[in-house]
């Protein structure tokens, strides 16, 4: 006989988005100590969230979401519950994420109580307190510390000197160009990739982060606290690991291809033959604002292409994880979440090593202007490659839009079975995309805060106005659109 419950929670991520595994590992945990998880999946709208909760008489709603729009879908759904006159706890948790998001953006719009789940081991005594006796004494704490939390953001607004946008730009990186001409130019398939290729580039420190152990491997699995814990999931990692190569699991394709581009002002054109004289397609990047001082160049990607002469640009796009979904399912079925969540962290790092070997294989043939390199996995992962592969959406493009051109110009649902949901979330969720610089001075880097000036000019160059700019930039902003608006 089952025992008594101690609560229901509709879990969900979040319309657009399509990455579950830390919702997964906080599913378990919770049911673990008795409560019932109603766990809608990825990609669930507000309604269904809303009306499921109301069906089951829930006790609690919790969303996830990993990319950056799911910010402002979690900020909707927190506003239609208050105009629905709910009153249920609402946990806000996932990578993209944060306490002042939650407080500055979503406890604003809803009266009832909204509470940041830092992590899985913190989820259980959260949702103790909030479904029993010290409720009250929760809520009017975390109250308190999201009114400290907001007027700290907001005094904090707009204190760091920032370049209007034009000096930026006279401040962009003045490098010289030698380029190398890639083996090809267009497109080029890689369908159903080896996956015993891609086992040795994987990077398993992002694997113990994903179960919320902390360390660097190998060295965790010796770590005094964590250690006896990361070894058995590594033995167990391992094991599944050979088993889903062996049996191939899942199926890994990729596509890459390269054209030649020159840097037009902060775009970066791609021609359509070598004759350069009619544009293929056009990149849009973001550069830094923020007063580096004299001598340090204040980075946009651009910079890492001629503006005239001979130059190329590369993008890519790779998943490990098509039939990714079956396997979890299967699992699931068995009631095995352990191995569903399990299968689903190998297949993303199965995703981020393709990217990896892909890159590698590109520096040493297919572009072939690092023909000579020997490095080693730990040399890759420290990243001391030469040219970098940044994709849209991470801190030296946050703007995720871009990735339709990449999805465009590589054809990427027809040659590697990826698509692009509307908040441009990838799935299959192993799946990673970017593009290719090959400039020896290339390097990641972060924009940071960009202020209004090059937000307009961004949307100009874009096609957009200005609302839709900063809502995709929203991450970005050194102002609240609102507070402008307002004043």
């Amino acid at each position: 006989m089952a025992g008594k419950s101690n609560g229901k929670i509709v879990m969900a991520t979040v319309k657009g988005d399509v990455h579950d595994i830390g919702k997964n590992i906080v599913g378990v945990v919770l049911q673990c100590n008795g409560y019932e998880i109603d766990d809608l999946g990825v990609m669930v709208s507000c309604d269904k969230i809303l009306a499921r909760a109301k069906e089951i008489s829930a006790d609690a709603i919790g969303l996830s979401g990993l990319i950056t729009p799911s910010l402002d879908e979690m900020v909707f759904v927190a506003s239609e519950m208050q105009r629905l006159g709910m009153n249920l706890p609402l946990l806000i948790g996932g990578a993209t994420t944060s306490r002042t998001h939650t407080a500055v953006k979503i406890a604003p719009v809803y009266a009832g109580p909204t509470i940041y789940v830092t992590d899985a081991s913190r989820a259980v005594p959260v949702v103790q307190k909030l479904l029993g006796h010290e409720r009250d004494k929760l809520v009017a704490d975390t109250r308190a510390e999201y009114d400290a939390a907001r007027e700290s953001y907001f005094a904090g607004q707009d204190r760091r000197p920032r370049l209007p946008i034009a000096k930026a730009r006279e401040r962009g990186a003045k490098l010289e160009f030698k380029p190398v001409k890639p083996s090809f130019l267009g497109v080029r398939d890689f369908k159903n990739f080896p996956l015993e290729e891609l086992v040795a580039y994987i990077d398993w420190t992002p694997f113990f982060a994903s179960w919320e152990l902390v360390g660097r491997y190998p060295a965790i699995l010796e770590d005094e606290i964590v250690g006896e814990a990361a070894r058995n999931l590594y033995r167990d990692a391992r094991t599944m690991l050979d088993q889903l190569v062996a049996e191939k699991w899942v199926t890994a394709s990729g596509v890459i291809g390269f054209w030649p581009a020159n840097a037009v002002g902060d775009d970066i054109v791609l021609w359509q033959d070598q004759t350069r004289s009619a544009e293929l397609a056009r990149f849009h990047t973001l550069r830094q604002q923020m007063d580096k001082g004299e001598g340090k160049p204040n980075y946009a990607l651009c910079d890492f292409v001629a503006t005239k002469g001979e130059d190329y640009v590369g993008a890519f796009a790779v998943t490990a994880g098509i039939g990714e979904e079956d396997v979890a399912i299967r699992f699931k079925h068995a009631n095995d979440d352990y191995s569903a969540i399990l299968a689903q962290a190998l297949c993303d790092r199965l995703a981020e090593a393709f990217a990896e070997a892909m890159h590698a294989k590109v520096r040493r043939e297919l572009w072939g202007y690092a023909a000579d390199e020997t490095l080693s996995t730990d040399d890759l992962i420290a990243e001391q490659y030469k040219g970098i592969r940044p994709a849209p959406g991470y801190p030296a493009q946050p703007d995720h839009t871009e990735k339709q051109t990449i999805f465009d110009l590589l054809e990427v649902p027809a040659r590697a079975g990826i698509n692009l949901t509307e908040s441009m979330a990838m799935t299959p969720p192993s799946s990673v995309s970017g593009l290719y610089f090959a400039h020896p001075q290339a390097e990641y880097f972060g924009v940071g805060r960009i202020d209004r000036d090059q937000v307009a000019d961004y949307a100009n160059r874009k096609g957009w106005d200005l609302a839709t700019a900063e809502r995709w930039l929203s991450p970005i902003l050194s102002y609240d659109p609102l507070l402008k608006a307002a004043g």
